[in-house]
């Protein structure tokens, strides 16, 4: 864990789902009181994508849920698209990434950095089933390897 870096929520299921080729750290546009719910972990990065549109990035399918003690004013929608922020050549190197056939970009982590929220987002190239069941024969062999040598070294 890097220094001043808080990991609030992981995508375990995107790297089963898919082979992560490149990652990228992005900003993302908050409303009101959502920045508290991310701090008492209330985020949820299971079902979320990033989406182009007209030349931006958006985060979709995040569930970050309501923050209880906050005003409900124009915050109903824990679902709504947030945008990224992002330096213009990485979006640029991402959308022509993401026009490849076969791609697409998914966040991997949402994290604190200096009281910021900032997401990691991976261009990933989906697994086949066969490319799901190797990844798993080979995790299950490396602890079998690990626990081999626990057992001798005790």
């Amino acid at each position: 864990m890097a220094e001043g870096r808080k990991i609030i929520a992981r995508n375990k299921k995107a790297t089963h789902e898919y082979f992560i080729e490149d990652t990228y750290q992005a900003g993302i546009v908050l409303m009101g009181s959502e920045i508290k719910s991310i701090r008492r972990n209330r985020i949820s990065l299971q079902e979320g994508f990033v989406q182009e549109t007209d030349g931006e990035l958006w985060l979709m399918q995040v569930n970050i849920a309501p923050y209880e003690q906050a005003s409900f004013f124009g915050h109903v929608d824990p679902l709504r698209p947030r945008k990224l922020l992002m330096r213009k050549k990485e979006i640029a190197k991402i959308i022509s990434q993401l026009r490849e056939r076969g791609y697409t970009a998914v966040p991997l982590q949402v994290y604190l950095v200096d009281g910021l929220a900032k997401v990691e987002v991976a261009i990933a190239k989906g697994k086949k089933l066969y490319d799901k069941r190797d990844s798993i024969a080979q995790k299950d062999a490396q602890r079998d390897i690990q626990r081999a040598l626990k057992d001798r070294y005790e």
